[in-house]
């Protein structure tokens, strides 16, 4: 009977020793309970938090939204002061009008030149024409003089005639040269004028950017968290006055590397949201990390020194969430999620061809 005891003992403590290992490597997922699904509970629903903020100085004038309120893009969120702004912008136009007024007065002076420069050569004409005029007549007379037909007068007469044609010619070519180098002038201050008109425009695209900045708009389309701007507030250029949840929303998961060998982009994903009563959603990876967690840590940690101990890395592995899903509508960013994803499933031809 003792011996019957003891063996019964013996079988007892060995079924609970097997169960015990049983227990293990299936708490552990490991032989032979290794599964196909791949589960953790290291994911958050994740989005594009914008800041806005102001790019100017300035009194807040208007605010036209409400905290958590949804809002369009383009839409006014907060105005600043503009009348600043906006004499800014009438002094720069009249800095424009100013610099355009000297721009066409330098090309009335173009015209100028040219019509002097035209004058100029006929004039040229005029005295080339007097010129041989004389010389003709000096030329009947020289000989005539010294046959004495002509008297000394007649002859002195001519030679002046012929000598003031010629310095008359000489000036009005003098004349064409310098209506020339007043077109020159003019050319060259013209570089310098237009300089100054195409400045004067840029400024007056500042000003008209400065303007616009007084007017905070929604980016794109979102939901605001709290909204910090009060009326008549002064604020300067980086101010945080309010911030932009935008619709757009995807899960991070964080896998341990050796969770990810039989994941592929396009695999079917499975989550479910704390928030929502633990609620199923469904998504599919969208892409991987290119490196691990720890690689984009501020401080990185260096396992050169001291003792090591190997610990399993996670990977970030971005989540698409699958559309027209009744609850998607509730998911904010920083909710916690459990994802699970089933590794035998293959991605569907579309997946892989935009894998491709």
């Amino acid at each position: 009977m003792l011996k019957f005891l003891r063996s019964s003992a013996t079988i007892l403590a060995a079924l609970l020793g097997i169960a015990g290992v049983v227990l293990v490597l299936y708490a552990w997922q490991l032989p032979p309970f290794t599964s196909s699904v791949q589960t953790t509970d290291n994911a958050y629903v994740r989005g594009q938090v914008t800041t806005l903020a102001p790019q100017l100085a300035g009194y807040v004038a208007q605010v036209d939204v409400q905290d958590f309120q949804h809002v369009k893009a383009g839409q006014l969120l907060v105005k600043i002061d503009d009348r600043i702004y906006e004499q800014r912008l009438q002094q720069a136009k009249a800095t424009l009008a100013g610099q355009q007024a000297a721009l066409a007065n330098s090309e009335q002076r173009q015209r100028t030149a040219e019509a002097g420069i035209a004058s100029s050569q006929a004039q040229v004409e005029s005295a080339q024409a007097a010129l041989t005029a004389a010389e003709a007549s000096w030329k009947r007379i020289e000989p005539l003089l010294e046959r004495g037909v002509s008297t000394q007068s007649q002859a002195d007469q001519a030679r002046a005639a012929y000598d003031q044609a010629t310095a008359a010619l000489h000036q009005a070519d003098a004349a064409v040269e310098v209506s020339r180098q007043e077109l020159a002038s003019t050319l060259v201050s013209r570089q310098s004028l237009e300089a100054a008109v195409q400045g004067a425009q840029a400024a007056v695209r500042l000003a008209e950017i400065d303007l616009q900045n007084t007017r905070i708009t929604a980016p794109e389309d979102g939901q605001l968290g709290e909204v910090g701007a009060r009326l008549g507030q002064y604020v300067a250029a980086g101010t945080q006055l309010l911030t932009l949840v935008p619709d757009r929303i995807w899960v991070v998961a964080n896998f341990k590397e050796t969770q990810l060998p039989h994941m592929q982009v396009g695999q079917p994903v499975t989550f479910t949201v704390d928030a929502l009563h633990g609620a199923q959603l469904r998504g599919h990876i969208e892409r991987f990390s290119p490196a691990a967690g720890s690689e984009f840590s501020v401080i990185r940690t260096d396992n050169a020194t001291g003792n090591f101990t190997k610990v399993a890395q996670r990977i970030p592995v971005r989540i698409q969430i699958d559309p027209q899903q009744e609850l998607t509508d509730r998911l904010a960013p920083g909710m916690s999620v459990v994802v699970s994803v089933d590794t035998k499933v293959q991605p569907s031809s579309e997946d892989a061809v935009a894998k491709r």
